[in-house]
């Protein structure tokens, strides 16, 4: 578990919207990023009776799903900004209609499931060496998974930090 409290709703409309690039997020960010867009997917899954088949509980676990989510989470704090104009939230439902089928789409092509999840398959292109992903696992714990996935992933960060700061320094 982290240790910093989630941010709540309010203080995500707060701060202004932007966007995320995940490759370029430092690992403070990371962190924070990773658990505001958990809260929000939460919040989502709940508000909208939103089946595993459009949002799976690993969904973390797969960086189409992250990106479509992550799209989706800024665009709507942009819609519900107190800058945005009153009719922007109706764009957001249009858009969310729109996602939603991606995101069907994503879930089917990546084949993670309520209770079960497999790596993203990948397709070699002739001459690529062949990736070994894995195969498929029982899901058992969802926020323990979430928790050890952001942390994997925010140590990776910090690790590649350290050594482009060694880099520089010489």
């Amino acid at each position: 578990m982290h240790d910093e409290p989630d941010r709540g709703v309010t203080d995500l409309l707060e701060r202004p919207p932007e966007s995320i690039n995940w490759n370029l997020l430092a690992s403070e960010d990371a962190d924070r990023e990773w658990h505001d867009l958990d809260a929000w997917v939460t919040w989502l899954k709940v508000s909208f009776g939103l089946p595993p088949s459009i949002v799976p509980p690993y969904w973390h676990r797969h960086d189409e799903l992250v990106w479509e989510l992550s799209a989706l989470h800024t665009h709507w704090l942009s819609c519900y900004h107190e800058s945005a104009s009153p009719s922007a939230p109706i764009a957001w439902m249009r858009d969310f209609a729109d996602a939603r089928h991606r995101l069907r789409d994503w879930v089917s092509t990546c084949g993670t499931r309520l209770d079960r999840d497999r790596p993203t398959r990948q397709t070699v292109w002739p001459g690529e060496q062949d990736v070994e992903l894995g195969g498929e696992i029982s899901i058992a714990d969802r926020r323990q998974d979430f928790e050890e996935v952001v942390r994997a992933d925010v140590l990776r960060r910090r690790a590649a930090e350290a050594m482009a700061s060694r880099a520089l320094l010489g």
